[in-house]
């Protein structure tokens, strides 16, 4: 639709023109500088796609989020802080929170004013997240549940203002979800995860030390951690699939002028028959993932 284009454009503007003129200073974590786009983007509503509109949000459909992941994926960096923050950041409160929940913290994740992250994987629990060892207890005077545990490798973790935080509530066979703030008492982090890749974006441990959560924030059932935890990792892992083809697109480009301006035997290398097989290989793949890839998000929407 055109409500689709124009957003789509506008995603596309604020990335050539605000985000990739400061690659070099994402990459190396400049302070504020991811941060203050993510807000940035909130206030043009691109944090904001699928929320309902009573939240805060746009209330377009989720084909048109991953839509906009795709145009994300030549971003670089705050592609990975984008894709945490809107999906496994927001999305388990908007799926699994009850209305006062959604009410108190949605808007603000919709805007930018709050910036979330995920605290599932621990030292000993990758793969197998239900092996967690991070521990919650109901206070005495059931008002409160007290967290200890530690997460690691968590995107936003540098400047998240809301954790999704995931412990077993006694000895419980499976995890509870916690909606917990950051400035919490008794929550400290390690330094900044030096990486082999997607250098920008905030990647850290998180300890928590009798961690204060008020009874209200457990989100959704006793228990139902577990299932929360999986069914927002599969929305993640079908939006990651739209970056990667809006990266493949953005190679595509490149490579055509590429081929255009490099000269042998007198003539641009794309007039060769073995680099026009290749191009035209990376056009049928990337086009035929994408087809898939729409239609998946359209069975998503229809259900």
């Amino acid at each position: 639709s055109e409500e689709n284009k124009m957003m789509y454009n506008v995603t596309k503007q604020f990335i050539e023109q605000k985000i990739l003129p400061k690659t070099d200073d994402i990459e190396k974590q400049k302070d504020g500088v991811s941060l203050n786009l993510l807000k940035e983007m909130g206030n043009l509503g691109i944090l904001g796609i699928t929320t309902p509109e009573e939240l805060g949000g746009l209330g377009m459909s989720f084909n048109t989020s991953m839509m906009i992941a795709d145009i994300m994926g030549i971003a670089g960096s705050i592609s990975t802080s984008y894709g945490a923050h809107t999906g496994i950041g927001t999305l388990p409160i908007l799926y699994y929170g009850n209305e006062e929940q959604k009410k108190k913290y949605i808007p603000g994740l919709s805007t930018g004013e709050l910036i979330g992250c995920y605290c599932l994987t621990e030292p000993s629990a990758g793969s197998d997240a239900n092996a967690g060892k991070t521990n919650a207890h109901l206070y005495a005077d059931g008002t409160k549940y007290i967290i200890n545990g530690q997460k690691i490798w968590i995107s936003n973790g540098g400047f998240a203002d809301i954790m999704i935080v995931f412990a077993k509530i006694g000895s419980d066979k499976n995890h509870s979800a916690f909606i917990v703030e950051s400035k919490s008492e008794g929550i400290t982090m390690g330094p900044e995860e030096v990486k082999l890749g997607i250098k920008g974006s905030s990647t850290r441990q998180i300890f928590y030390e009798n961690v204060e959560v008020p009874v209200e924030n457990l989100l959704g059932d006793r228990g139902q951690g577990f299932e929360i935890a999986l069914n927002i990792l599969n929305i993640g892992r079908i939006k990651l699939c739209s970056s990667a083809i809006g990266g493949a697109k953005k190679l595509i480009e490149q490579t055509e002028e590429y081929i255009g301006e490099r000269k042998q035997f007198g003539k641009p290398i794309g007039e060769f028959g073995a680099i026009k097989q290749k191009v035209a290989k990376m056009k049928a793949k990337t086009y035929a993932s994408e087809s898939l890839m729409y239609r998946a998000g359209q069975d998503i929407e229809d259900r």
